[in-house]
């Protein structure tokens, strides 16, 4: 989805992606096939999007990197859970509300739009956190928006387009985390679950295996975001899933600033 363009100037090869969430904000700035910003800020509560506005307005007065530069396009991803997929044949633009209600709390005055996933012949349809949207492009203009699962399910299914056996991506943020199942390069199921404890985190993998008939003897398990081996959610997860690695972005930029492992920051940047 974009934003119409307000004709400003911007420098050429520079591009920006800013991802929203009420736990937090990350940035990632690429310039020339080269990340030169790539900086999260996580909140010590959930916050609500007036707050996260606040905060964002903050870190543009307050960074460097993002004051002093001119950006050729703006990416932002919002993750939160008010997404749904739609199969692309039963989709009809004026029933947007009644996909999301059935499985999402929204309200009246909420803006929704959609996402084409032209992999998976679906839309994803969803609610965006339209004051940020408005002040990206009071400040900006022209720029492009996502919805967080959009990106992973298109870059998953990518990556497991020649895979015959069933596989779970798990996206591990700080209180949440997307797990996305694909098998034979098509998608099985795609969901989003809070925790606060790896007690929390155990049962949503398992309830989901076994919804789904899949068998944690044979099941591969896939860890992207911010996880590594020392993690109680992964230690929980060895001892029930048998199969269990890391995924890998498989990008080529350079980086001023390496990401914290191959990993993390996937969506971030996968957006470009």
């Amino acid at each position: 989805m974009a934003q119409p363009n307000k004709n400003h100037n911007k420098e050429i090869n520079s591009e920006l992606s800013i991802q929203i969430s009420l736990s937090g904000l990350s940035f990632c700035v690429l310039q020339s096939n080269t990340v030169t910003y790539l900086k999260s800020f996580n909140f010590n509560k959930k916050l609500n999007p007036l707050e996260v506005l606040d905060y964002l307005i903050n870190v543009f007065n307050t960074e460097t990197n993002l004051q002093e530069a001119s950006f050729s396009s703006i990416n932002v991803i919002h993750d939160n859970e008010l997404s749904t997929l739609v199969p692309k044949p039963l989709f009809e633009e004026d029933c947007l509300a009644d996909y999301l209600k059935f499985n999402s709390k929204i309200l009246k005055s909420d803006f929704i739009t959609y996402d084409d996933i032209v992999l998976n012949d679906s839309v994803n349809v969803y609610v965006p956190y339209i004051n940020i949207n408005n002040f990206i492009y009071e400040k900006f203009g022209a720029f492009t928006f996502k919805h967080v699962s959009t990106i992973l399910i298109e870059e998953i299914l990518l990556l497991e387009k020649n895979t015959n056996i069933p596989k779970a991506y798990l996206n591990v943020n700080k209180n949440h985390f997307e797990i996305i199942v694909t098998q034979k390069g098509k998608l099985l199921l795609y969901n989003t679950f809070d925790y606060t404890t790896k007690e929390d985190f155990i049962y949503y993998i398992l309830f989901t295996t076994e919804q789904l008939k899949l068998n944690p003897e044979t099941l591969s398990l896939v860890f992207i975001g911010d996880i590594d081996k020392n993690d109680d959610l992964y230690q929980i997860a060895y001892k029930y899933i048998r199969n269990v690695s890391f995924g890998n972005r498989n990008d080529n930029y350079k980086y001023h600033e390496s990401p914290k492992y191959g990993y993390s920051d996937f969506t971030l940047i996968k957006s470009f």
